[in-house]
């Protein structure tokens, strides 16, 4: 009966008195499982939105706050999520901007009964203009951190291509040619 006790308890911390001494405790039944970090992300790329994947996957939005604050592998996850959820906003808006969405018009006699129906082509983008607007400075700055020196439409090979350049142009006005 101990030793079945003893297996439900984990390490921990208990912090008192601005200090921290080792304590076991009963594991979580209601906190973050793989599950949950997986559904919380998913909802997270979909809608980026946090309070919407936190209530999705179960969890506070508190929760989810303070795990982005003290784990950085949540963190970088969250913001992969982001930027997959972003490029999915870029995505809508161009589809939205080339093409519209159709919303259908129904107008009503006096006693209910449809008299007539009208297709109408419209772009309603103002959510998404806000999120895009809300995330579009932070991913930019995410994808130019990114950027992999070396690769050929890097702002780095530019600059050494330029520089090779102006060698070639120096040594051939030194040259006469």
């Amino acid at each position: 009966m101990a030793g079945e006790a003893e297996r439900e308890l984990v390490a921990g911390r208990q912090h008192r008195d601005g200090g921290a001494r080792g304590q076991k405790r009963k594991v979580r039944e209601d906190g973050w499982t793989v599950e949950k970090v997986q559904a919380f992300f998913a909802a997270l790329a979909d809608s980026c939105n946090a309070s919407e994947a936190a209530r999705e996957a179960g969890v506070c939005r508190a929760s989810a706050y303070r795990r982005r604050k003290l784990d950085t592998g949540f963190a970088e996850a969250w913001d992969d999520a982001l930027e997959e959820g972003y490029g999915e906003i870029e995505l809508m808006l161009m589809r939205e901007a080339l093409h519209g969405s159709e919303v259908e018009e129904v107008v009503l006699d006096g006693e209910g009964a449809v008299k007539a129906r009208k297709v109408k082509r419209v772009r309603n983008l103002a959510v998404a203009l806000r999120l895009f607007a809300l995330h579009r400075d932070r991913m930019e700055k995410r994808r130019a951190a990114r950027e992999v020196v070396g690769r050929p439409d890097s702002a780095d090979a530019i600059a050494r291509v330029e520089a090779v350049l102006g060698e070639i142009g120096w040594r051939r006005e030194m040259a006469g040619v």
